[in-house]
């Protein structure tokens, strides 16, 4: 079905609805790479007219991507609560989003209201949304989630602690996690990308970790970023195994680029629960995502980047995992060009996230190619933190030395602990007060927190020991 508005008296056609959400998107580097973006800043108002004037129940009657073909738009399509959607299946596009900014929504609503959105309505009002618009209304979404510790509650911001090393080594891996811990990261995950793919060499960081957290009592739970096949392996070996990770993207080709697709995440999680390792709940997968990772495996289907980042997000809500985050700048330039269009981007993704019901944190990051540099990085990180981002990275000077990028630090965490009054995950916290790292300060006032001297001499040297 063509879609059409008109501007200054010139009449913009858009042949279909992936066109008009394409042409409708703020400019990014990728959509142009991908033939799909608007010609011009006018036909691109044209289209976010057209769609701020589409009903809602359109996305339910035409799939941007055919539902023959695609699991992910099966998923989207046969999943769909039309109950939940029922009281604002009348809206178009922009009665969503004014209704989104009015205080009638709020989170109960929000909340009620998740499982009868499908990712291209989100998407989609998204496109008609301010920076400042999306801030707020991420804000107002409450997504809980836990294993051994609790991610998302109000004035929270926890952090994963991100130890890699680019050979795995044990002592520049524990070094980093000492670092990590003495500046009060690590409760959403101590997690590390592995130097190699081997399922000996990944069971023995997992040992790694899993030492260290239970011989320290440590709220917290482990993940090696592995592929999900050798997580489930590892577990079948009788690894300790806490969070099952995987990338995923939003179609059915973008997924089997990444030797996954459905079935194959459903085993992983079935894997992980048998284990029972969590002590507070059972959401046992982490998902990464990244707008751009669709177009780079040629398996976009002309959709526009940032609608299929949001289709990833069907696939994650369907396994009800303890985290999510966008990589949001790790692709490259290509698909993001500069730190306006990542901004632009983080916030997006964190929004569309947080409406479908995720658990979203964001890789507040950049590739030393990219027109951006740290500073850009504490734009975002702070807008972000504003919007109630569930979790950032933690790494060392903000430099990844194994995947060669650059991304938050520890430092940059407790700056937004301190600018905005948050606190990591209770449990890591009360840890953290025991273990004399963090203290109250002096002022008595709530939230006003100081790091201690430093680890506990005993522990320190324990850790290094253990590693």
């Amino acid at each position: 079905m063509a879609y059409s508005h008109t501007v200054a008296g010139h009449r913009y056609v858009f042949e279909d609805l992936r066109a008009l959400l394409a042409r409708a998107t703020p400019a990014r580097s990728g959509d142009h790479l991908a033939g799909v973006a608007a010609d011009s800043d006018e036909q691109r108002a044209a289209a976010q007219r057209a769609l701020a004037d589409l009903p809602l129940r359109t996305f339910l009657s035409e799939v941007v991507i055919p539902y023959e073909i695609d699991e992910v738009t099966r998923l989207i399509i046969d999943e769909h609560d039309a109950a939940a959607f029922a009281p604002h299946a009348h809206m178009t596009v922009g009665d969503f989003r004014n209704w989104l900014l009015s205080d009638n929504a709020n989170e109960q609503s929000i909340s009620a209201l998740g499982p009868g959105l499908t990712p291209e309505m989100v998407a989609a009002t998204s496109k008609i949304m301010r920076n400042q618009d999306l801030i707020l209304v991420a804000r107002k979404c409450r997504v809980i989630t836990r294993f051994r510790g609790t991610m998302g509650l109000p004035d929270r911001l926890s952090t994963r602690l991100q130890p890699n090393h680019p050979t795995d080594d044990p002592t520049g891996i524990a070094a980093s996690v000492i670092d990590g811990l003495m500046y009060g990261s690590g409760d959403a995950v101590i997690g590390i990308n592995p130097a190699t793919d081997s399922v000996a060499a990944v069971i023995r960081l997992i040992e790694m970790l899993d030492a260290v957290i239970h011989e320290y009592s440590i709220p917290t739970q482990s993940c090696v970023l592995t592929h999900v096949t050798t997580s489930i392996e590892a577990i079948n070996r009788g690894a300790p195994v806490d969070l099952v990770f995987q990338s995923i993207a939003g179609s059915e080709a973008a997924n089997a680029g990444f030797g996954i697709s459905l079935e194959i995440l459903r085993e992983g999680r079935e894997a992980a629960l048998s284990l029972k390792r969590g002590t507070l709940g059972d959401n046992v997968m982490y998902f990464e995502t990244g707008q751009g990772s669709a177009l780079s495996a040629n398996a976009h289907h002309g959709v526009d980047q940032q609608t299929c980042e949001a289709r990833a997000y069907a696939v994650a809500r369907k396994f009800k995992p303890f985290l999510v985050n966008s990589v949001v700048g790790f692709i490259g330039p290509e698909y993001l060009y500069d730190g306006k269009q990542i901004t632009r981007a983080g916030l997006e993704d964190h929004f569309c996230a947080k409406l479908l019901g995720l658990p979203m944190g964001c890789d507040v990051c950049y590739t030393n190619h990219a027109e951006a540099d740290q500073n850009d990085m504490d734009n975002l990180l702070t807008l972000l933190a504003v919007a109630g981002l569930t979790f950032v990275m933690g790494i060392p000077g903000s430099d990844d030395v194994m995947l060669n990028y650059q991304t938050t630090s520890f430092h940059d965490a407790l700056y937004a602990r301190k600018v905005l009054g948050l606190r990591p995950a209770p449990e890591f916290e009360h840890w953290l007060h025991q273990q004399g790292i963090f203290r109250e300060h002096a002022s008595g006032v709530a939230g006003n927190i100081q790091l201690g001297n430093a680890l506990p001499d005993p522990m320190a040297r324990a850790l290094t020991r253990l590693m």
